[in-house]
């Protein structure tokens, strides 16, 4: 199972820009891209509206209504009706390269791994880009509001009992690329320990490779508990080739 932020979608010209405009709409200070990494890596703010609001309280700005905050943020990010037609947004959600493209899907079914997501994104925007960018259909998705905000698991333990064709055991690897991230994983291990939890991670797509920024980055993912870093999500293909084992060890069904 896959996040989406971060990991189909590059999100540091939309979900990232809109919260530096939104702090910047209330303070008049734009926090730098690794300011926001390292509030990221305390694993705590996966949730964009909360991020925002803990740099504002860090910067000893006066706290919005939180609503209030959500409805600027909505404006920089959709440009329109997040509940409206997308084709009518004209926000920063425009400018989100994808990660992905819908044949790394068709490999995984062919590799005989079942695949879903679950993410803190809005619904809106997680279906337009899984739906309408990818071209796919009814995929099994955990979005904002379906469940309690990662590193609570319960949207990740939801989702894999819905995919897998039995209710315990099997094999399940998430792939995030933040702290809260393995923290949902390895929460999935102490809430469902009949089942096998693998967490992938990667790292955000503007860091560079081979830069200290990214190499610090993976090093914190693996202090985190993560149990692989993959260079890319495009990666997880070659990853599920070379796990295949997995799917003999008790167990007929695998989830990724």
């Amino acid at each position: 199972m896959f996040d989406i932020d971060g990991v189909i979608r590059d999100v540091s010209g939309s979900y990232r820009r809109a919260l530096q405009a939104t702090v910047e709409h209330y303070s008049g200070w734009r926090p730098t891209p690794s300011r926001i990494d390292a509030l990221k890596g305390e694993g705590r703010w996966n949730n964009d509206w909360d991020a925002s609001l803990e740099l504002l309280r860090r910067h000893g700005t006066a706290l919005p209504v939180k609503q209030h905050l959500i409805e600027v943020f909505s404006t920089f990010y959709f440009g329109g009706d997040p509940e409206g037609d997308p084709g009518a947004w004209t926000g920063y959600i425009s400018d989100e390269p994808l990660l992905v493209q819908r044949d790394f899907f068709t490999a995984l079914d062919q590799n005989g791994w079942r695949w879903g997501f679950v993410s803190g994104a809005e619904p809106p925007s997680a279906r337009f880009v899984l739906q309408q960018r990818l071209g796919l259909v009814n995929p099994p998705l955990i979005a904002m509001g379906d469940a309690p905000d990662k590193p609570d698991p319960t949207g990740l333990v939801q989702l894999s009992d819905s995919l897998l064709h039995h209710r315990s055991g099997g094999v399940v690897a998430y792939l995030g690329d933040t702290v809260a991230d393995i923290q949902t994983v390895l929460n999935a291990k102490t809430q469902r320990p009949d089942r096998q939890w693998i967490s992938l991670a990667v790292s955000p797509p503007h860091l560079l490779p081979g830069s200290k920024e990214r190499s610090a980055y993976e090093q914190q993912l693996s202090a985190a508990g993560a149990d692989l870093i993959l260079s890319s999500t495009e990666a997880a293909i070659q990853w599920s080739i070379g796990s295949q084992g997995s799917k003999s060890q008790g167990h007929s069904t695998t989830v990724h």
